[in-house]
């Protein structure tokens, strides 16, 4: 009985030790801005403090000429308490951080459209700007049940990340619960990835100085995995939904330690939780299946998305025995992947590869992963732990459509200034003809991301103000 008690205090004594050091290693972001749009008191989630926006402070401030503060009617049980206020704007408004760290930055919105007496949350409809970077038109704030979380990441060159919110006309608002700037790992978008161009596989350049918004993210074969079990506070969900076909695949779960190795996938990237599962096609005699795994992502059409494919070799016995293919968008994007090869040959090493793609007319992203010429019988003969799908910014520096952030900014309604508003166009035209010369010079620094080449050609502020009313999200 003293040795089962000894070992079982051992054991406790080893969970301690890891949370501990695991602890101790997570990711402290330089700028790191949380906060709780509305509300009066700061609040805790995941042991993170979001901070009230009615505090001062000398890095971050709102800039608005007419919003307020709502509460929700009725506090549901288990959401958090970010959810329960929310700031509501009538004007176009604006948050301000001071950047510290510059580079690539998450930036993540939430909306929670919660029950209120003084004002439906439902009528709600407004555009928001990030850096010149158009996030959202005509946006509603999403369902009426669920808390709603947009993520997006964009490099900054510049000393300041604004967030603008734009109600879409006079008679309506805009409004945000919480809000997150934070500096991104230099590792989490390199400059480079693979851009799967039909069956021909080019080198995509400047790939850290896109901007993007996350449209999935997930985990093969596990559980969710929730900001708490993630170093950079990130959502991953099951697969279940997006896997086309599970006949000839297994789950594997993995009990033992991922090894990261410096030059590979850091536990920023991909968390222990996602690489400690998997799903797999595997040899149970000496025939190789002839099956590939596929999941499939809705998307929409007209953009460029990055697709980053995770994997862990946790299910084979011995180095050297997992070749496969990889295909994407059922194009062949990594031909005989030998996990053992590009992790140094080391077994649970994660890696993983991004790769460039074009949504297509279908408007769908598929990925697969099958058995090569080079698998092997009585061995796992293909292997995917999670997958992460990001809309990539198109030529007028949007994520939303096809009207830039100057044009949106041009839409909003004015009031009558009656006789001096001849004047007023006067000035306006003489600082225009100067701002143009001022744009050309400072181009770079309002939009700092590359802009992609599409077939998206100018529009006039009558058509943008068209394609905007026209639209509906």
């Amino acid at each position: 009985m003293g040795t089962l008690l000894s070992s079982h205090g051992f054991s406790l004594f080893l969970l301690w030790t890891f949370t501990l050091y695991g602890l101790c290693l997570s990711f402290s972001p330089i700028d790191n801005y949380l906060i709780n749009s509305g509300a009066s008191l700061d609040s805790v989630v995941d042991n993170r403090r979001f901070i009230s926006d009615s505090s001062n402070s000398p890095d971050s401030h709102l800039s608005s000429g007419r919003t307020f503060s709502l509460c929700a009617g009725t506090l549901l049980p288990g959401l958090p308490q970010i959810y329960h206020t929310a700031r509501v704007f009538n004007s176009p408004s604006k948050y301000v951080f001071n950047v510290k760290d510059p580079g690539t930055h998450m930036v993540r919105l939430h909306f929670h459209r919660f029950n209120s007496s003084r004002l439906d949350l439902g009528n709600s409809r407004f555009h928001v700007l990030v850096n010149g970077l158009v996030a959202l038109t005509n946006f509603s704030g999403g369902d009426l049940v669920n808390p709603k979380v947009i993520e997006y990441l964009l490099w900054v060159n510049s000393e300041k990340v604004e967030i603008r919110f734009v109600p879409a006309k006079k008679s309506n608002f805009a409004f945000v619960n919480a809000i997150e700037v934070i500096s991104a790992p230099k590792d989490l978008v390199l400059e480079t990835a693979q851009y799967v161009n039909g069956d021909k596989i080019e080198e995509f350049q400047g790939l850290n100085k896109q901007a993007f918004e996350t449209m999935y993210r997930v985990t093969v074969g596990g559980p969710k995995v929730t900001p708490f079990n993630d170093s950079l506070w990130r959502t991953w969900i099951p697969d279940d939904e997006y896997l086309k076909s599970s006949e000839g695949s297994n789950k594997v779960y993995f009990g033992g330690r991922i090894k990261y190795q410096d030059g590979g996938a850091s536990r920023e990237v991909g968390p222990d939780n996602v690489y400690d599962s998997a799903r797999l096609i595997r040899s149970k005699n000496a025939s190789i299946p002839n099956v590939n795994l596929t999941w499939e992502f809705p998307v929409s059409e007209d953009y460029k998305y990055l697709v980053r494919m995770h994997f862990c070799d946790i299910a084979s016995i011995s180095l050297g025995l997992l070749y496969f293919n990889v295909y994407v968008n059922e194009h062949l994007a990594y031909k005989d992947l030998d996990l053992s090869d590009v992790t140094n040959y080391m077994l649970a090493s994660p890696f993983y590869a991004d790769f460039v793609v074009d949504a297509g007319r279908s408007g769908v992203i598929t990925v697969s992963v099958g058995p090569s010429s080079k698998s092997m019988g009585y061995t796992v003969d293909a292997i995917l732990n999670g997958v992460e799908i990001m809309k990539m910014n198109n030529s007028v520096c949007s994520l939303d459509g096809k009207v830039p952030a100057e044009l949106i900014m041009k839409c909003w309604p004015r009031r009558t200034l009656g006789i001096l508003l001849p004047l007023i166009a006067l000035a306006c035209l003489l600082l225009s003809l100067s701002a143009i010369v001022h744009r050309r010079k400072s181009n770079a620094e309002l939009f700092p991301w590359s802009k992609l080449p599409t077939d998206i050609h100018e529009i006039s502020p009558k058509q943008a103000k068209l394609q905007l009313s026209n639209i509906v999200t």
